[in-house]
């Protein structure tokens, strides 16, 4: 797979640290979805584009292990691998390298949903067809460098 497809760099900012410079854990998740947003986006399906057309999409859940911290002014990458879609639910898994040493700093899985704006369930397969094709065709695509031990549940 394309790496520039499944990569997303983040700089470090001051504001996302504590006193002794290293990041909070809340801005991971924060970087989850900058991460998954920019994927969504190179797929041609940008959050934009799927509001416009009606549809949401939820967080269900997340989780996060934190291996190793960040400090102000690292540059992170967040890699991502779609694990599962089953049309209206889809699950990310998601490693966090510390791209001066290529340290795995963090490990992390989010699942959502498709939704309308009342919140209902709404399959991509009826509601938009060529997305739910696109998200059906990359599940499972191995990402360069994901540590298949870390996906939750055995998804490897």
């Amino acid at each position: 797979m394309n790496e520039n497809l499944t990569h997303y760099r983040h700089v470090v900012h001051y504001y996302e640290t504590d006193q002794m410079g290293i990041v909070h854990h809340s801005n991971y998740i924060r970087w989850l979805e900058e991460a998954r947003s920019d994927y969504l986006e190179k797929v041609g399906y940008s959050y934009v584009r799927l509001e416009r057309s009606g549809i949401v999409s939820p967080v269900v859940s997340v989780s996060c292990d934190y291996k190793v911290s960040c400090r102000f002014g690292d540059t992170v990458e967040v890699r991502l691998k779609l694990t599962e879609y089953t049309g209206v639910r889809f699950k990310v898994y998601y490693e966090i390298y510390n791209l001066s040493d290529n340290t795995l700093c963090a490990v992390a899985n989010s699942q959502h949903c498709f939704t309308d704006r009342q919140g209902r369930p709404l399959p991509l397969k009826h509601h938009m067809p060529e997305m739910h094709e696109k998200l059906k065709s990359l599940v499972g695509v191995e990402n360069v460098v994901c540590n298949p031990e870390y996906i939750e549940n055995g998804d490897k």
